[in-house]
């Protein structure tokens, strides 16, 4: 059995430890990042998305390819995207029984680029 990977997240005063599977997106705000878990907590770390982004890719190894960077404030769960919307500039994200909803804005360029990638796995 396999065992299970956790993202720990240590700030100066807390510690932090969350599957995968329930951190939906993370966005920031200059050097601030806030993780929105599937049940809509949300957890604020005075960490910037680049250092996140290294975070996950040195804890999760290869189950870091189930994040993506969408633009330069966000990173998404790729399992959550339920719907993509360039021309609007807008992305749902939806856990598998449609009971959460998460409707963010990125730029027309970084969702075009993201609808791409994930055509793209389509045909593997």
């Amino acid at each position: 059995m396999a065992k299970e990977k956790y993202l720990i997240i240590v700030n100066q005063d807390e510690l932090v430890r969350v599957s995968p599977d329930r951190i939906v997106y993370i966005v920031s705000d200059g050097n601030y990042s806030t993780i929105i878990l599937t049940d809509a907590e949300k957890r604020v770390f005075t960490i910037n998305l680049g250092m996140f982004q290294q975070l996950i890719e040195s804890q999760l190894k290869t189950d870091a390819s189930q994040f993506v960077r969408v633009g330069k404030s966000l990173i998404i769960n790729r399992n959550y995207i339920y719907y993509i919307c360039p021309s609007r500039q807008q992305i749902i994200l939806s856990d598998k029984d449609f009971q959460k909803r998460f409707e963010l804005t990125a730029s027309k360029e970084a969702l075009k680029l993201l609808k791409t990638v994930i055509e793209s796995t389509l045909n593997e």
